[in-house]
């Protein structure tokens, strides 16, 4: 079998649309050598475009990034383009043009008239089907998607998508030439939203329904979400910098496309915003003000309190087992018993402290519930989440235990799965479902979320982490109480903790 090589440095890449997507991807094909041409439907701005990639690589020059002698080299191989017709001699051409179907179907098919047999046709979309942008192509096995991320010189990831007529050779030659250009590439399908946008909703959704239900305020959800579960930043304040309608279009975009799907149900709360024109940091103020002067609101904070003298912990407190030797270290007394009754702490008070499982406080007698971390040890923050029928008492002592380990502890309302742990239990399950459907092998998906994301563990290192059952039991909780589809676990889920279980009985 012979191998599928990247392109030669030597052949041509021409980049349609110059926007800030096409300045990108025609800088990183510029300088991983190839002769560059840029071409846009406006006239002026290819041109325009080349200035201003000039004066990115001038920037570069000025970091030490680049010698001024390569600076003049990919500025020789930098060529506008006045017409189509300019880019017969392309053996790669990426679109980078508006995200209409019937724009990109209509640019593909008056390529196909310029370009040789033997070019390699890219769609850089993030939403649209690959398949149906090649639908109308005389040789549409050539065409896939490229899907770099912004800003593409800066960021490593890039989906190879392959569409229902991709030929195998023209996805190899394409996930070859991106890592020659030092970027990442992942493999994936033709499914909505790709590997990134179909796995990343609940990071969304899941922050938002937490808010709709009076959860906690939108400062002390990105607060949680950053110093406990790990993540560069908080839902919140990321979408105020995507843009609210465009995170918005995006999520009802791949809703529709999976049919409506309870799993990737907008929200009301965000649609308002958006319909009020709050849309982030573009219009001043989203979720939070920009405006001049203004100040972020702060998470919510429990005052000091004195931590408890003694802990009795029954059974294993699975992953939130460091804190063992954590509340030991910080001179609490811990009583360890044989009893193996889940995650639970007794308290001095009678209460129970419980690690988030899907269940409420207000079900039982006196919990306070403690949210999942990324790593117990290098949390900053927690979150604890109590019910009307939750003893002050046992809340007392729980906050103060927190703060005896030196977190600063955030008390939300009884939401079941609080916020950590329903959020990664949705990615675990969403990853889990699109492996078993062929979109991505189970490492590109990792991959591809930390690198396109910034998560701090990929799905399957969360449930690797985690154990086999544990974010199926958190689903199967959740679904008891928000019955709707949204979320029961998937088949995919079902089927690998069943073969994980058993896998780990003796014969």
């Amino acid at each position: 079998m012979t191998a599928i090589d990247a392109l030669a440095p030597a052949r041509t890449v021409s980049v349609v649309g110059t926007g800030t997507m096409g300045q990108g991807i025609a800088q990183v094909a510029l300088t991983a050598g190839h002769p560059v041409r840029l071409y846009d439907a406006e006239p002026g701005r290819a041109g325009a475009a080349a200035e201003a990639i000039a004066g990115r690589l001038d920037r570069l020059v000025e970091k030490g990034r680049l010698d001024a002698a390569g600076r003049e080299a990919a500025l020789a191989r930098l060529h506008p383009a006045a017409e189509l017709s300019e880019l017969a001699d392309s053996a790669l051409v990426v679109e980078a043009v508006l995200e209409q179907l019937a724009v990109k179907r209509e640019l593909f098919a008056a390529l196909e008239k310029v370009v040789g047999d033997d070019c390699l046709l890219a769609t850089n979309t993030s939403s649209l089907s690959v398949t149906a942008i090649g639908g109308g192509l005389r040789l549409p096995g050539r065409l896939v998607g490229l899907h770099f991320f912004n800003p593409a010189p800066l960021l490593p990831l890039v989906e190879v998508v392959s569409g229902h007529a991709t030929d195998k050779d023209a996805a190899t030659r394409a996930y070859a030439t991106a890592k020659a250009w030092g970027k990442t590439p992942v493999r994936c399908a033709d499914t909505p939203g790709f590997i990134v946008n179909r796995i990343a909703r609940p990071f969304y959704a899941e922050a938002l329904r937490v808010y709709e239900e009076r959860g906690a305020d939108p400062a002390t959800i990105d607060a949680v979400l950053r110093e406990c579960g790990g993540f560069r930043m908080g839902p919140f304040e990321l979408t105020d910098l995507i843009g609210q309608d465009v995170n918005e279009a995006v999520t009802r975009s791949v809703w529709d496309a999976f049919y409506q799907d309870p799993k990737f149900t907008p929200s009301l709360a965000q649609r308002r915003l958006v319909e009020s024109g709050r849309l982030g940091r573009k219009t001043g103020r989203g979720w939070f003000s920009y405006e001049e002067g203004a100040e972020r609101p702060l998470p919510h904070t429990a005052p000091r309190t004195e931590p408890p003298a003694r802990i009795t912990v029954e059974g294993s407190l699975g992953p939130a087992a460091a804190l063992v030797g954590m509340c030991r270290e910080a001179g609490v007394e811990v009583t360890l018993t044989e009893e193996d009754q889940g995650t639970r702490v007794l308290l001095p008070s009678g209460g129970q402290l419980v690690l988030a499982d899907g269940q409420t406080s207000a079900e039982f007698r006196d919990v306070v519930y403690f949210d999942l971390a990324l790593d117990y040890r290098a949390a900053t923050r927690i979150a604890l989440s109590a019910s009307e029928v939750t003893s002050w008492e046992t809340l007392r002592q729980s906050i103060g235990l927190f703060q005896a380990l030196g977190k600063s502890v955030s008390v939300i309302g009884d939401v079941p799965g609080m916020i950590v742990a329903r959020t990664v239990a949705m990615l675990v399950d969403l990853a889990a479902d699109a492996v078993a459907k062929g979109v991505a092998s189970a490492e590109d998906v990792d991959t591809a979320m930390r690198l396109g994301v910034n998560y701090p563990l990929g799905p399957g290192e969360w449930a690797a982490r985690l154990g086999p059952s544990w974010a199926h039991e958190l689903l199967d909780e959740l679904c008891a109480r928000i019955p709707g589809g949204r979320y029961e676990p998937s088949l995919a889920l079902y089927r690998q903790t069943y073969v994980q279980m058993k896998g780990d009985q003796p014969e």
